[in-house]
């Protein structure tokens, strides 16, 4: 059954790492950008009735409450299998949780990142890992037990010690669901930025090596498999995520807002990127290049951990480097079935390059 995402690209704050295509721009382009986004909504012929929602950002738990009524009201399908809303911790209040629930919200997704303060501090998140349990609970009280909690291995001055820590809290909170990113490097964050820069700002020179990011993910698959959260996806543990689940197996979706890409009736799309662009632009949509279906099958397939059944033509295909990966002990095979192996998850970019 089909999705529907929602882009709100608005934050209070910018972390050093992020790298999505979100900021903090002034509440007269945020007025603007819900209309089109409304708009957007409204000229939709819906091909199907949807089932999964997402609000993603950005941090879209900060769109007033009126304002998400009327975004919502326009998707038909209501109340949704899951319907996901993205947070920051220590950004809402009851009023809000409870509101988010009569408007279809039943799962939370909050960015932690890290429960220690020294590694928050340096990042620029203003929460406490005591502010994260206090929302989890308020969640839990509202009807929203359905919660995410995000973790990145990687940050500045975060040690094996500390990582066990937020890894403690997980343990602690006991959360259905949660997700492990190793941090990405790139010249889209200001942390990215000065890594590749060799700059001091915002702990770049204290970025644990690799072989420290890799130790850090391999102990939360771990514990996460001890706490009852197995590894579904490369980054994704726990009870599977409906919506997510669509992306990864090639499933319909509709995207709205700056940034959104869309998969339907055997056509893809994008809107354009930030969120200046889409309001000046309108919701018309670009033609995004048409990708290999076998090749983005295994780009994705292969990052969850039931892998793909590949078929005789893809095996022929890539013959050559499915069995250099085989070899090598990054790819595993059952029959027809590929899947990545424990080391090739930490590598998984690599291989996965491969198949494009």
């Amino acid at each position: 059954m089909p999705g529907v995402y929602l882009s709100f690209p608005f934050c209070t704050q910018k972390c050093t790492y992020c790298n999505f295509a979100s900021g903090v721009f002034p509440r007269e382009l945020e007025d603007r950008y819900q209309a089109v986004l409304r708009r957007e909504l409204d000229e939709t012929a819906w091909p199907w009735t949807p089932e999964t929602v997402y609000l993603g950002g950005g941090t879209p738990s900060q769109i007033a409450l009126d304002d998400l009524r009327e975004l919502l009201r326009r998707i038909p399908g209501r109340p949704w299998a899951e319907a996901t809303m993205e947070a920051a911790p220590g950004s809402f209040t009851r009023e809000q949780a409870a509101a988010w629930r009569e408007a279809g919200i039943n799962r939370v997704s909050l960015g932690v990142q890290s429960f220690v303060a020294g590694e928050l501090r340096k990042t620029g998140r203003k929460h406490t890992a005591e502010m994260v349990a206090a929302d989890v609970a308020l969640l839990r009280e509202e009807g929203i037990p359905e919660v995410n909690l995000d973790l990145i291995a990687g940050l500045p001055g975060q040690t094996a010690a500390s990582w066990e820590v937020s890894l403690d809290w997980i343990e602690r909170l006991s959360p259905p669901h949660a997700s492990v990113y190793m941090l990405e490097v790139d010249e889209d964050s200001r942390l990215g930025l000065e890594i590749l820069n060799n700059g001091p700002k915002y702990g770049a020179r204290d970025i644990p090596d690799d072989d420290a990011i890799a130790a850090m993910y391999e102990r939360a698959v771990e514990r996460l498999e001890e706490m009852g959260l197995p590894r579904y996806e490369v980054s994704n543990f726990g009870r599977p995520s409906r919506h997510n689940l669509k992306y990864w197996r090639l499933e319909e979706y509709l995207g709205f807002g700056a940034d959104a890409h869309s998969s339907a009736g055997g056509e893809r799309w994008q809107n354009p990127e930030t969120a200046l662009a889409y309001v000046e632009q309108g919701p018309g949509r670009r033609e995004a290049t048409a990708a290999d279906p076998a090749s983005e099958r295994f780009f994705v397939g292969l990052r969850l951990s039931e892998g793909i059944v590949a078929q005789p033509a893809e095996l022929a295909r890539w013959s050559e480097p499915i069995a250099r990966f085989l070899g090598d002990g990054l790819l595993e095979r059952d029959g027809a079935r590929l899947r990545l192996s424990a080391r090739g998850v930490l590598v998984s970019n690599d291989v996965l390059q491969e198949f494009l």
